[in-house]
């Protein structure tokens, strides 16, 4: 994986930070690429296994659509209000999915872990409901770049 900083790497988040920024936020904005080349961002709910990034999908939405035709995706995670608490993370390379699409709870051992984590993380459940209308796209990134403006001088 290739670290990118664009401001500089004493506001880039330490590996356990990001550890822990990217298990504890829930939201991410996913870029996509459109049939005609034109960008596509969506919200969605994720789940971070310390290596991959989980997104699950309802696969009747655009964001699916675009990346069932072309797999490269960029990620953002951001929170904060002011300027001095601003924290977030990019990450970027091409998904692939894991699993029955759409997803009915059939056994798949790749799964066992994020689903789980998003169980207890956004459902507060230990066991992940099916609705056969979701399914998992994995990004194990290729480019990641992150940034905590706490680390920065007061303005």
């Amino acid at each position: 994986m290739t670290v990118t900083q664009r401001r500089g790497r004493k506001i880039m988040m330490t590996p356990g930070e990001l550890d822990e920024f990217l298990t504890t936020q829930r939201t991410c904005r996913v870029a996509t690429v459109s049939k005609d080349g034109a960008p596509h961002v969506s919200a969605l709910w994720f789940v971070w296994d310390g290596t991959s990034l989980w997104l699950y999908s309802v696969v009747r939405s655009k964001r699916w659509t675009e990346l069932s035709r072309d797999p490269r995706v960029a990620v953002v995670i951001d929170t904060g209000e002011e300027y001095g608490e601003l924290r977030g993370v990019e990450l970027s390379g091409a998904v692939a999915f894991v699993g029955e699409v759409p997803r009915t709870g059939e056994l798949c051992a790749e799964l066992d872990v994020p689903e789980t984590l998003f169980a207890r993380k956004n459902f507060g459940l230990e066991e992940m409901p099916h609705d056969g209308r979701h399914a998992w796209a994995r990004l194990t990134p290729t480019a990641m770049a992150s940034w905590d403006f706490r680390k920065l001088p007061p303005l």
